[in-house]
């Protein structure tokens, strides 16, 4: 039940330079609404709106939100599967959405992605061998009388026995079909993997086990992870940083071990209350339950987007949006801080 005492404790922070690999300028994803029969575009959904972040080499950023804010959207955005309105995302010091879709095929390579569910992400028609070489061989990175031992290379590395390329997708197990998808994103030997949720769908204790796969690869070919999750705890446990997101926007973001320690946004400190701590009864008082539904991403709240939820409310968060208050590596976008927060 509780996943993160099961998590190898050994993984070590890397950080390769102080440049940064990945950085988010304001990046809005929005989906048109269509109507009637001429499809008049009545309105827009706002998935990602405004969103700004940085993930420089080595760094885990873990994105943490309930379903429906925009996290894996964002993700998608980043690896060029969703189409983004209006904003930048600058990779390597590119920008790429001013890349022609030749020019971001070069560098597709460098930004892969580890999907929520292994099994529709993986081609039933095709054996572990193809999978796992598909992308090697459209980039011309192996030959075809190599693929075979490269294939076994790249499936003992997560844990599955060599005869696995032989086998098909539908023969394992969740948790191996997983691995499987480890092994397609590592194989490109990319910059960059988005990881969008990779193991709400499997078991806890598999869950760990991916977890600590993860954290090896990320040592052995110098990775770096965007970790999208609904769990804090998990993000908790492997992020260098966490930002909190909630309906589009970014609500709090600092390094993961004093977002947990001190929670500052009302979202985050919901959050936090509701991550279950072995042996620990917490008080009923102190326990934080958000009443309400998400609002609509189509017709967002004016203001603070949490405000129709929030437990510590006042009269301006209805009124006006929060601006970012900043001090040191913590950043929080809340009416309660003024211009300066204090660290922990």
């Amino acid at each position: 039940m509780f996943l993160c005492e099961q998590v190898n404790k050994k993984f070590m922070k890397n950080t390769i330079s102080p440049s940064l690999l990945l950085e988010v300028d304001r990046l809005k994803t929005w989906f048109s609404v269509k109507r009637g029969i001429i499809s008049k575009t009545i309105g827009y959904i706002r998935a990602v709106d405004g969103v700004s972040l940085c993930i420089k080499p080595g760094e885990i950023l873990g994105l943490v939100g309930e379903s429906g804010c925009g996290k894996t959207t964002l993700g998608r955005t980043i690896t060029g599967l969703e189409k983004a309105y209006d904003g930048k995302i600058f990779f390597m010091g590119q920008n790429l959405l001013s890349l022609k879709q030749k020019e971001f095929s070069r560098i597709r390579s460098k930004i892969q992605v580890i999907f929520q569910d292994p099994m529709s992400s993986l081609n039933p028609r095709m054996n572990v061998l193809d999978i796992v070489t598909e992308g090697l061989m459209r980039f011309g990175m192996i030959t075809a009388s190599g693929r075979e031992k490269h294939a076994k290379k790249l499936v003992c590395s997560v844990g599955l026995d060599e005869n696995a390329v032989y086998r098909y997708p539908h023969e394992f197990s969740g948790g191996q079909r997983q691995r499987i998808n480890i092994a397609r994103a590592v194989s490109l030997k990319p910059d960059l993997i988005v990881c969008d949720e990779p193991v709400s769908a499997l078991d806890v204790s598999v869950q760990a086990q991916i977890i600590n796969l993860l954290m090896d690869l990320k040592d052995q070919f110098n990775l770096s992870y965007l970790f999208i999750s609904h769990d804090l705890s998990v993000a908790g446990n492997i992020a260098d940083t966490i930002a909190v997101m909630y309906l589009g926007k970014i609500m709090e973001k600092g390094p993961a071990a004093s977002i947990i320690k001190d929670p500052r946004h009302p979202y985050t400190k919901a959050l936090v209350s509701a991550i279950p701590k072995p042996g620990e009864t917490l008080p009923q008082n102190r326990r934080i339950v958000l009443k309400g539904e998400i609002p609509s991403p189509m017709n967002p709240p004016d203001g603070c987007r949490f405000h129709t939820r929030c437990h510590e409310y006042m009269k301006i968060c209805s009124a006006q949006e929060p601006v970012k208050t900043k001090s040191g590596q913590r950043s929080v976008w809340c009416h309660l801080y003024g211009s300066e927060i204090k660290d922990c």
